[in-house]
């Protein structure tokens, strides 16, 4: 059990590798290419998810930012969903979902360059 929880917090702390071993291991498995970035992009997710919470929570000296990052995730559900409505008259639960969790991909991707970029420039400054 400790191996799992560990490798979880490692993968967690660098999302670029399980970004990687995914993609890898389904263009190993002569996968279609989009459908293999698509899925390592969902799999990423969970895993920035957990990063940019605790970047944010080291950063601003909080415990907030797993419940914002969850908030503005439920916001946007429900902005989506609505617009989904309005359009369609009905909401695609499966296509809302879909479209949030890539959304929160690239949200999240975003900010983990920043906050990381920042916690470079904060350790570096520090260190002088």
């Amino acid at each position: 059990m400790g191996f799992l929880l560990n490798s979880f917090v490692t993968l967690s702390v660098i999302p670029v590798v399980p970004f990687m071993i995914v993609y890898f291991i389904g263009t190993g498995l002569k996968k279609e290419q989009k459908k293999t970035v698509l899925l390592a992009m969902d799999v990423t997710t969970l895993f920035l998810f957990l990063s940019v919470s605790a970047l944010f929570n080291n950063l601003f000296n909080s415990g907030f930012g797993f419940y914002l990052i969850l908030i503005i995730v439920l916001i946007s559900a429900g902005l989506i969903g609505s617009a989904q409505s309005r359009v369609k008259g009905t909401v695609d639960g499966k296509r809302l979902l879909r479209a949030v969790w890539r959304l929160s991909f690239f949200f999240l991707g975003t900010f983990y360059l920043l906050f990381m970029l920042i916690g470079l420039i904060q350790y570096i400054s520090q260190a002088m």
